[in-house]
């Protein structure tokens, strides 16, 4: 330690109470709202993000604000493939799932990563409850069908990968009346009570649209949306978004996170953020207005 080092200044009482008095008019303006959580990058994989993550949501819970977690997993899915001698495999940045691969799919989604985050908030101090897009018949499900991306008259077979068909939020309404913070893992049920797996991105955007959510926050692993120089863009438009997919800057897994944050922004959802996760804290301070973290997506 340098001695000459000047020590950290302590936080008063007073400038404590400044703070959260400062906050007053956005919580004021902010009860009731709902805000849905894409939960996904760093955050969901190093301990000192999970527990700020958590208490984030118990703490945006407490102050009068209903959020819905939706959560990602793919690095835990890999992990685990890769223990059974099984590669995985992408195509424009969806998971290619075969039968196998969607049981391991829901190993990890609905088993290990789901009772994960239920216990983080409930550690916090909140009351999670973990759910699927099959329980009460949340989200309905087909096979997707993806055209290629360069020749719009090929389609590409990527298995048990799910497109939705339609979300009954009604569960969720009953969950949240009760105090329960909602925690979804993105699986949907088809016809014939076959499971797909549906990209997460995607489902949270969809539930931020079905709820007529006030916020959609998405978690990542990078500052936000950035250009090909490196800098982060604050803010992006439709035209803008589709430059930036037409010369490759937005590609592979970044490109279903747009999708759905500007199908949610043309949707009514009244603010879009894909924000970094790594970050502590992050979440709340976009949620509480108090800081851009990452880009915003607008309409216009």
């Amino acid at each position: 330690m340098n001695p000459s080092a000047p020590s950290p200044h302590p936080i008063t009482s007073a400038e404590r109470a400044a703070v959260l008095a400062s906050l007053l008019p956005s919580l004021r303006q902010q009860q009731g709202q709902t805000l849905v959580i894409k939960y996904g990058g760093n955050a969901m994989t190093e301990p000192a993000l999970q527990q700020a993550f958590a208490q984030d949501v118990v703490l945006l819970q407490l102050l009068g604000l209903r959020p819905v977690v939706v959560h990602g997993g793919g690095p835990q899915i890999e992990h685990l493939l890769q223990r059974l001698g099984k590669q995985g495999r992408f195509v424009q940045g969806m998971r290619v799932t075969d039968a196998e691969t969607m049981q391991v799919v829901e190993w990890v989604l609905a088993g290990q990563v789901q009772q994960e985050i239920v216990g983080l908030i409930n550690q916090a101090g909140g009351r999670a409850l973990g759910l699927t897009g099959r329980d009460g018949g949340l989200i309905r499900a087909r096979a997707l069908r993806l055209p290629d991306a360069t020749d719009p008259s090929l389609w590409h077979d990527i298995g048990q990968v799910g497109d939705i068909v339609a979300i009954d939020p009604a569960l969720l309404h009953t969950v949240q009346a009760q105090g329960y913070i909602p925690v979804v893992s993105p699986i949907g049920c088809g016809d014939g009570n076959q499971s797909f797996n549906i990209n997460a991105d995607v489902v949270a955007a969809r539930l931020a649209t079905s709820l007529q959510a006030d916020k959609l926050l998405m978690l990542t692993n990078i500052p936000g949306v950035l250009d090909r120089q490196g800098q982060l863009l604050a803010r992006l438009s439709m035209a803008e978004i589709e430059a930036l997919v037409a010369d490759g800057t937005i590609s592979g897994g970044m490109i279903p996170k747009i999708a759905g944050a500007l199908e949610a922004a043309k949707s009514g959802v009244k603010a879009v953020h894909i924000i970094d996760g790594r970050v502590p804290h992050a979440m709340l301070l976009e949620a509480l207005g108090q800081h851009a973290c990452g880009t915003t997506i607008c309409v216009d």
